[in-house]
């Protein structure tokens, strides 16, 4: 149960980023019942490869980064949720899912906004399981 949570989450919080944020998008339709058709599998494939990253990858970025993060008191970690999100629209342009994030200050405030939809989610759900 957890593990869809954990995917609903994600999947929500990435339509979020790419509703409000105009450099993170989804290839295909834009309106209507064949947008969420069209949409809803990738949506949920790219949910799965940001969990992905952000479990695998970004303990080790920060590991590596950890005198920089000091250094500039902790607002270094933005960056780094920028860049795994724009490693997450890399991998899934290789795999040609549709998701796109053009540039740094789109994935700049995709993440924080990311991280905002997934903190008030996990506050509503709260989740014990």
């Amino acid at each position: 149960m957890r593990l869809i949570t954990w995917l609903l989450t994600n999947a929500v919080a990435l339509a979020v980023a790419s509703w409000l944020i105009d450099g993170i998008w989804f290839s295909g339709p834009t309106s209507g019942r064949a947008e969420l058709e069209h949409k809803i599998v990738p949506l949920l494939v790219v949910a799965a490869i940001l969990g992905i990253v952000t479990s695998f990858v970004k303990p080790v970025v920060k590991l590596l980064s950890f005198p920089v993060i000091i250094l500039t008191i902790g607002i270094f970690l933005l960056v780094i949720n920028a860049l795994m999100l724009m490693l997450t629209g890399w991998i899934a342009g290789q795999v040609d899912i549709g998701f796109h994030v053009d540039g740094f200050w789109p994935a700049l405030w995709g993440s924080l906004i990311i991280t905002i939809v997934t903190a008030v989610i996990d506050n509503l759900v709260d989740d014990k399981d």
